[in-house]
């Protein structure tokens, strides 16, 4: 597999801390984000796991490694996250199901075990 899911984490990691520095808005950007994230009407883990479809819709990624991790912290299990992903071919056909069936898989594999869970 020519993804690692970790190292994409640290490269978006690494260019939102040097970036930072200089550009006030993408520290705005991340606060911002923080807050849409916190519970209200929907709780953490549903929020990631249409995060998770919509980063696989957008191919995207930086954004599915990080919300694959994220969903599996909140409590989704590996088959959530897999359905949450596929779900997102009725939008995005073929490059949907490539990255679920590849990066998702990937990144379901190598984070799940942080929390617990089986792959």
């Amino acid at each position: 597999m020519a993804w690692n899911p970790r190292e994409i984490m640290k490269e978006l990691e690494s260019g939102v801390k040097e970036i930072g520095r200089e550009c006030p808005e993408v520290e705005a950007f991340i606060e911002f984000t923080g807050k849409l994230m916190a519970p209200r009407s929907l709780d953490l883990k549903t929020k990631e796991l249409i995060c998770v479809a919509v980063a696989v819709y957008t191919n995207c990624k930086y954004c599915i490694v990080t919300h694959v991790y994220n969903a599996l912290k909140a409590g989704a299990t590996g088959d959530e996250v897999m359905e949450a992903a596929l779900v997102a071919s009725q939008f995005g056909g073929g490059p949907a199901v490539g990255h679920s069936v590849t990066l998702v898989n990937e990144a379901i594999k190598e984070f799940a075990g942080d929390f617990g869970k089986k792959s």
